[in-house]
């Protein structure tokens, strides 16, 4: 059973990259490449945009700190 799903997936799920390359009128070896590339580049947006969110999030804090007075300045 899993062999046969295997050989399904590797039948049918490769193809995918090979036919996008047709339409487009280049190789498949390129849209993989892309695919490929692509997920490294998201990956690291997501990394990028969590160390952003958390120094805003350190400034915030620092600007916004509760005072007990006024003469705490």
């Amino acid at each position: 059973m899993i062999y046969d799903l295997r050989h399904f997936l590797e039948r049918n799920g490769f193809y995918v990259s090979s036919r996008l390359a047709d339409r487009l009128g280049i190789r498949a070896k390129n849209v993989r490449l892309f695919f490929i590339y692509i997920t490294f580049a998201t990956v690291g947006l997501g990394f990028v945009l969590y160390l952003v969110m958390a120094f805003w999030l350190k400034l915030k804090d620092l600007v916004y700190t509760k005072r007990t007075s006024v003469f705490d300045l």
